[in-house]
């Protein structure tokens, strides 16, 4: 066995039939171990790859870090800021009169056009008079006869009283019966004058003309048709559109200081349109109801427009905004440049070395796109305006010019120059228009 296992030329037993054959495995032949060095020099490399790579990123953020942020910027400016009041309402005319026949008959002439514009006692349409005039002439006939026994009434009377009092002739019961009778005759002439006056208002009915200076809607008799005096519906409408007024509401913890205001002089009320774009026109404040709605804890307000190139129309839903007060030298700046966090809102400004500073700011209230500031920064002020989200306090910039403020002419694409309604602001911590905090990566003051 150990001859056929160790001879030249024989063949190896696997592991298993020397196992078999010996009672123990056959010895098998093992891997080279790496030598130390190898395991060295593979430490080495790695240890300087590792090493320049994060040498390469630590050089990257130094140098993204000294890279200025690029930044739009605008300055603080002091300005006289008007307070305005926002309030949704209706345009209501001073007087609208729904035209109605007063007389029974048919409509022979229409003077008038739809849309017209008319003055009071012009003639708007006629009624068939003829009728009325028959009555007319009937109530003068009855006249003329009444007044004729009157006349005689009164000679027979004066008859019996002289003969009673020369020869006792007629007697005292004669001469009281015919002063009855003359005074009969003097109420039935009353009568029949008034038979002529009441003929020659209905006859005066039948030409209808306007009561107030307006403009006429649309035709709603044609001439030919019968009207009556109880119809319900009117034959037009007659609308004054000059003056015209506007009923709006505003919250009632806002009436106090619009009473107030109202005491030193008239306010002032700007009409916009309903989408809150257009300037309509420019009137002033007349009013404020008597009550508050408890339904929605608003009280109403009526302001005057005099309406001379006809923006305003009645039922016209517009917004209304009432100027309230001007606020002279405030400091105002961009809207975009208020940032808030846990702290309040602050702005980040430009020192002249083309860093930035975060500086707490205190906001008294917002207009469009302005914002107007009590405390934190002074006129001349570089406030940035957008890519804070990039910035951090001692960040360098590349600041650009963007568009200053103008707190009376807030931008706006299809209105250039419409008057925003601001929004009072409370402490800015609290404030319920304040946009999100902002991102981890900028500091909070």
């Amino acid at each position: 066995m150990q001859r056929l296992l160790s001879r030249p030329g024989g063949y190896r037993l696997g592991a298993a039939h020397c196992a078999q054959l010996r009672g123990s495995p056959c010895p098998s032949k093992r891997p080279a171990a790496p030598s130390l060095l190898s395991l060295a020099i593979i430490v080495v490399i790695f240890a300087l790859a590792i090493g320049c790579s994060s040498s390469d990123s630590k050089s990257n953020v130094r140098a993204a870090t000294n890279q200025p942020v690029p930044v739009a910027v605008a300055p603080a400016q002091q300005q006289d800021v008007p307070v305005y009041l926002e309030g949704l309402g209706s345009v209501t005319p001073l007087n609208a009169v729904s035209i109605k026949s007063r007389v029974d008959g048919q409509l022979t002439q229409v003077a008038f056009r739809e849309g017209q514009q008319v003055r009071k006692g012009q003639l708007l349409a006629v009624i068939d008079p003829r009728p009325f005039e028959v009555q007319l002439s009937q109530a003068e006939a009855t006249l003329f006869r009444d007044q004729a026994l009157l006349r005689d009434a009164k000679l027979n009377y004066q008859r019996f009283k002289d003969l009673l009092q020369s020869s006792g002739a007629m007697s005292q019961q004669q001469v009281d019966t015919q002063a009855a009778l003359v005074d009969q005759y003097e109420g039935a002439v009353r009568n029949d004058q008034a038979q002529i006056d009441n003929a020659k208002l209905q006859l005066n009915y039948c030409h209808i003309t306007s009561p107030i200076d307006g403009r006429i809607g649309l035709r709603l008799v044609d001439p030919g048709n019968m009207v009556h005096a109880s119809d319900q519906n009117p034959m037009l409408v007659v609308t004054q559109l000059q003056p015209v007024t506007v009923i709006f509401t505003l919250p009632e913890d806002q009436l106090p200081s619009v009473s107030r205001r109202m005491r030193s002089g008239a306010l002032e009320v700007d009409a916009y349109s309903r989408d809150d774009q257009t300037k309509l026109a420019t009137g002033r404040l007349l009013t404020i109801d008597n009550e508050i709605d408890q339904t929605t804890g608003t009280g109403r307000l009526k302001a005057v427009f005099d309406n001379k190139d006809n923006a305003l129309w009645p039922n016209q839903f517009v917004n209304a905004h009432l100027l309230l007060e001007v606020r002279k030298n405030s400091i105002v700046i961009p809207a975009a440049a208020i940032q808030r966090g846990p702290q309040g809102t602050f702005t980040f400004v430009v020192k002249p070395d083309k860093t930035v500073e975060v500086r707490p700011v205190t906001v008294v209230l917002t207009q469009g796109h302005t914002s107007a500031i009590g405390q934190g920064l002074a006129p001349g002020d570089q406030v940035v305006t957008d890519g804070q989200d990039k910035l951090q306090a001692g960040s360098k910039v590349d600041a650009r010019t963007a568009a200053p403020p103008n707190p009376a002419n807030a931008p706006s694409t299809s209105a250039p120059g419409r008057n925003h309604a601001p929004t009072i602001n409370a402490p800015a911590n609290n404030s319920p228009r304040s946009r999100p905090a902002p991102s981890a990566g900028n500091p909070t003051p």
